[in-house]
């Protein structure tokens, strides 16, 4: 499931090229024809992430909400104009291999990981599970056409005049009123990229320390906090100490603080480069290898049977959540 920082990232290539410009809003599955036809035709005029839902507000008052869920991603297409920020913290530069993606002049495409991780795009859900959902196998050219021909299950076009957003397979999607908005928003734990106040961590902290339910579990708790996902919990733990199991009421006041700040950290540095990287002080050859390949930037994510990478000791796999929990049994006794 694409955690926070992925929601945060579509937010800002929205923000960056759709935010004034009136849009042609479709629906080429046919699933939000209703939906498509309250929105086409007016400007985009704010987008908002909070945790893993996005909103995009338009002219006349309405919003479209979108919560990506396991399966849900946005393909971008056209002349895209990057987020300063995420341009400045991506690396080396160069001309993107993708077809049918065309970077406005003066801006260049970012280096990408192995896996594509922090790709400009298509952000969300891995783009082999889209493929296989879309039962497209072979590669399509779009170069010489715009807007591209839609490619799989696409449930919302979002169409200018020089960028393209594709929506496949998002556990919600509907247009609501601005009250409906403040009544979702409500719902939800607060998020550090879009509130670090001190009030927020208040917020958090009290939350926690009042609760019987096993930290692991809190974490992974979208009115408690939002924006973490399998990812983030194992390493937060990890980098923090905790045993996944230990009652948010028996967390000390400074460590339950600590935990928000270390989100706050890691969401920071995942916005900005695309990457859940959860390894710090890294330099030279081992920064490059975790800048290139997610097996090398994380401490216990997906290394279950494998040496702790601090004691040796194997890491734990178990389910927590009804989502699968790594973690060091030693470090985190």
């Amino acid at each position: 499931m694409p955690e926070g920082h992925s929601v945060h990232r579509i937010t800002r290539q929205f923000q960056r090229n759709f935010i004034g410009r009136r849009v042609t809003v479709s629906s080429p599955q046919g699933r939000f024809v209703a939906g498509a036809a309250q929105l086409s035709g007016h400007a985009v005029t704010d987008a908002r992430a909070v945790g893993k839902q996005m909103f995009l507000e338009f002219d006349h008052g309405l919003w479209l909400r979108i919560h990506l869920g396991l399966y849900g991603a946005w393909d971008f297409n056209g002349e895209i104009l990057m987020d300063a920020t995420m341009a400045s913290a991506n690396g080396r530069m160069g001309q993107t291999n993708q077809h049918g993606t065309v970077l406005a002049p003066g801006l260049e495409a970012p280096t990408f990981d192995v896996d594509g991780e922090n790709s400009i795009f298509s952000i969300g859900a891995p783009r082999r599970t889209r493929v296989r959902m879309s039962e497209q196998e072979k590669e399509i050219d779009l170069a010489d056409s715009f807007p591209p021909e839609p490619v799989g299950q696409v449930r919302v076009r979002l169409l200018t005049d020089t960028v393209c957003a594709d929506l496949r397979g998002p556990t919600a999607c509907e247009v609501l009123d601005p009250a409906q908005v403040d009544v979702a928003i409500a719902r939800l734990g607060p998020d550090p990229e879009q509130d670090n106040t001190p009030e927020a961590e208040e917020r958090f902290v009290t939350v926690v320390r009042k609760k019987p339910t096993p930290i692991g579990r809190l974490l992974m708790d979208q009115s408690v906090v939002s924006g973490i996902g399998n990812v983030y919990r194992a390493e937060i733990l990890f980098r923090a100490g905790l045993n996944p199991h230990t009652p948010g009421k028996l967390l000390s006041d400074d460590t339950a603080r600590a935990l928000w700040q270390d989100w706050a950290h890691l969401l920071h540095i995942g916005v900005a480069t695309g990457q859940m990287m959860t390894m710090d002080k890294l330099e030279g050859a081992g920064y490059r290898r975790a800048m290139r390949n997610r097996a090398d930037r994380h401490w216990v994510y997906k290394r279950e049977g494998l040496p702790c990478r601090v004691c040796g000791t194997h890491i734990v796999l178990e389910e927590m959540a009804a989502r699968k929990l790594y973690w060091c049994p030693q470090c985190q006794a």
